[in-house]
C-alpha cells in the first residue's frame, strides 16, 4: 500500500539528504514552498534546481519500490492507440507495452492513480506501473505522438489574445499577459526543448506573417516551433521580464540574463533583444555550468598541441592569445585555462563583456560602456591591485592592447582573444592596431587559433570508401587510413553528429618568428616559418581527427577552407 503524499514527501526528502543529493536547508525550503499547494514536491525540487531530476526519480523508485525505466525502455511505436495523446501528455503517462494479460505504463507520479485507473478501464485489463523521469516521458511523447509545434500550439490555444499587442498604451496589459500561466508555460517549454536538444542558442525571430523559433545545435540552426504570430509580443515580453529588461522599450537593443532550472540543472541564459521591421527579435545563449570542466582533451586538444599550449599557459608573465571567429569556442578555452590556473596562491581578474560563466575564486568584472567602464579603464585600475593573472574578454582597440602589454611587461600573465582567421594573422593584427613591433616580440608568448566542427555520433558513424589519391592528398601517412561519414540514429536525432570539437593550432613565439615580426613580415610568411618549426595547422589537426573518426572530412573543409 502506497503511503499518503505528505508522508511520502518527507521520506523522499530524508532519502535525498541521506544520499547527499540535496542539502538539508534546501530540503526544508522545498517542504515550506510545498505548503498546501498542489504541485508535487519532487517537481518543486527539480524546477528550482535543488536536485537533479535523475537523482530524485531514483530516490522515488527506492522509496516506493516501483521499478525504474529509462529512455531505452520506451517503445518505437505508440502502444494502446485508443488512449488520447492529449490525456497522456497532461497526465505524464506513457504506455510501454501491451500483452493479452496486462498493459505496462511509465508514469512520473506513482501516487496519482487517476490516469492509471482510467487507462486500465480503457484497456479492459490490469495495469503494471513503472516509474520514469518526466523528461524521458516528454521526449518519448514527442517522438511517438507529434512534433514540438503540436505541444506549443496546444498551450497557445489557451491564451486569449485578440491581436498582436504592441502599442505603448498596452504595456500594462502586456505585462499582465506575460505573467499569466499559459504564457509562462509556453516560454518555459521553448527553453526546455532547447536544453533537451543540447542547443547553444535560441533564436526568436518575428516576420510579417509568422513567428519563427530556431535552435542552434552543434553550430547549425535547426527549425523549432512556430507559435502563433499573435503571441509574438507576449512571448518577447515574457522573456524580457525574466531577464529583468524594460518591456516598454522596444526601440533600442537590450541585454540581460536569465537564471533557470531545467530538469533539476541550473542554466544561465544570456539574452539579447534587437528591434526589427516586424517586432523585437530575441537571441538567448544557453550556458551550462556543468559543461565547464578542466579537461582540455574534451575541447579538442591532442597530446602534442596540449603540451605546447600548457607550456605557454604556465609562463609567469606575458600575453597568450586565443583567436578565431565568433562562435569558435575561444571563451570556453580561456575559462578552462582559468580553472587550471585558479589556485589559492594566485589572484585572478577577468574583464568581460558579457560575463558568461561565474567562476568561484576569480574576480570577474563586467564592462559597462554606458558609464564609461570600458576595458581600458578597468585595466588601468586592475594594475593597482597587483593580480597574477588577467583575462581580457577581447582586445578590441589599441588602448586595450597597450594596457595589456603594459601589464605583461610588469610581471603579469595576460590571457585574451582576437578575431582573426589563424594564429599567424593575430601577430600582424597587433601590428595593424599600431602596437610597436618590439613590444609584440617582448610580450607575446604565443597564439592559439581554433575553429569548431561537429563531432560524429559514435553510435552510428560508418566507414566510407575513399580513393587512395584523395588520401594521399590529405596526408603523406595515409597507409590503410579510414574516413567516416554520418549515418543518423535515435541517439543523435538523425543528424549523425553529437556535440562539437575544436580544430586547434598553437604558434609559440620563437626567435625566428620574432625576427619576422620586427621586419613586419606578412602573415603567410610567419605561418610558413611556424610550420617549418613543427606547428600543425588547423587543417592538419582536422585531418587527424577525421582519420580518427572524430569528425568528417566535409566538416574539416567547411571550417578550414579559408585558412
Amino acid at each position: 500500500m502506497s503511503p499518503d503524499r505528505e508522508t511520502f514527501e518527507r521520506l523522499l526528502m530524508s532519502r535525498l539528504v541521506g544520499a547527499g543529493k540535496i542539502e538539508r536547508s534546501a530540503a526544508d525550503r522545498a517542504l515550506r514552498l510545498k505548503g498546501a499547494g498542489k504541485e508535487p514536491l519532487e517537481r518543486i525540487v527539480t524546477r528550482l534546481g535543488l536536485a537533479h531530476e535523475r537523482d530524485v526519480t531514483e530516490a522515488m523508485s527506492c522509496e516506493l519500490g516501483v521499478a525504474l525505466v529509462t529512455a531505452s525502455d520506451f517503445p518505437d511505436a505508440p502502444v494502446l492507440e485508443a488512449a488520447s495523446a492529449r490525456f497522456l501528455r497532461q497526465t505524464q503517462v506513457l504506455p510501454l507495452r501491451e500483452t493479452p494479460e496486462a498493459v505496462t505504463l511509465a508514469v512520473s507520479d506513482p501516487l496519482d492513480d487517476y490516469p492509471v485507473r482510467s487507462l486500465a478501464l480503457l484497456a479492459g485489463k490490469p495495469v503494471e506501473v513503472r516509474l520514469a523521469a518526466p523528461s524521458d516521458i516528454e521526449a518519448a511523447y514527442e517522438r511517438l505522438y507529434g512534433h514540438e509545434s503540436n505541444a506549443i500550439n496546444q498551450i497557445a490555444d489557451g491564451i486569449d489574445v485578440a491581436e498582436d499587442t504592441s502599442s505603448d498604451e498596452d504595456v500594462s496589459r502586456l505585462r499582465d499577459l506575460a505573467s499569466e500561466e499559459p504564457v509562462i508555460r509556453l516560454v518555459n517549454q521553448l527553453i526546455a526543448r532547447a536544453v533537451e536538444s543540447q542547443a547553444s542558442d535560441i533564436h526568436v525571430e518575428p516576420f510579417q506573417d509568422r513567428l519563427v523559433v530556431r535552435y542552434r545545435v552543434d553550430g547549425l540552426l535547426r527549425p523549432g516551433a512556430t507559435p502563433p504570430t499573435r503571441l509574438r509580443a507576449a512571448i518577447v515580453s515574457r522573456i524580457k521580464i525574466m531577464a529583468k529588461l524594460n518591456i516598454a522599450e522596444r526601440r533600442l537593443p537590450q541585454d540581460g540574463r536569465i537564471r533557470i532550472a531545467v530538469r533539476g540543472r541550473d542554466y544561465d541564459l544570456r539574452v539579447a533583444t534587437v528591434p526589427t521591421l516586424h517586432g523585437e527579435g530575441v537571441t538567448m545563449r544557453i550556458l551550462d555550468h556543468a559543461s565547464l570542466v578542466e579537461d582540455f582533451t574534451v575541447l579538442g586538444f591532442t597530446p602534442e598541441t596540449l603540451k605546447q599550449y600548457l607550456s605557454l599557459l604556465e609562463q609567469p608573465q606575458g600575453i597568450l592569445l586565443v583567436t578565431g571567429p565568433t562562435g569558435s569556442g575561444k571563451t570556453t578555452t580561456l575559462y578552462t585555462s582559468l580553472l587550471r590556473l585558479n589556485t589559492p596562491d594566485k589572484k585572478i581578474f577577468t574583464v568581460e563583456d558579457p560575463i558568461e560563466y561565474q567562476l568561484d575564486g576569480v574576480n570577474q568584472i563586467q564592462v559597462k560602456p554606458q558609464i564609461k567602464l570600458t576595458f581600458a579603464e578597468i585595466l588601468r585600475t586592475l594594475l593597482r591591485h597587483n593580480p597574477n593573472i588577467i583575462m581580457i574578454g577581447e582586445m578590441r582597440d589599441f588602448e586595450t592592447a597597450q594596457i595589456a602589454i603594459q601589464a605583461a611587461l610588469t610581471g603579469h600573465l595576460v590571457l585574451s582573444t582576437l578575431h582573426t582567421n589563424d594564429a599567424a594573422s593575430s601577430v600582424t593584427r597587433l601590428l595593424d592596431m599600431k602596437v610597436e613591433d618590439y613590444l609584440v616580440t617582448s610580450t607575446l608568448n604565443g597564439v592559439t587559433a581554433q575553429r569548431l566542427v561537429r563531432r560524429l555520433c559514435e553510435s552510428c558513424r560508418r566507414p566510407r570508401r575513399v580513393l587512395p589519391e584523395f588520401l594521399e592528398r590529405m596526408t603523406t601517412e595515409a597507409g590503410a587510413a579510414t574516413l567516416y561519414e554520418a549515418a543518423g540514429c535515435d541517439a543523435c536525432h538523425g543528424s549523425g553528429y553529437r556535440g562539437q570539437v575544436a580544430l586547434i593550432e598553437v604558434l609559440p613565439m620563437s626567435d625566428a618568428i620574432r625576427r619576422l615580426v620586427l621586419r613586419h613580415a606578412e602573415a603567410r610568411e610567419i605561418q610558413a616559418t611556424a610550420i617549418e618549426e613543427g606547428m600543425a595547422t588547423m587543417y592538419q589537426d582536422g585531418i587527424l581527427k577525421a582519420l580518427a573518426g572524430v569528425t568528417t572530412i566535409e566538416e574539416v573543409l567547411r571550417v578550414t577552407r579559408n585558412v
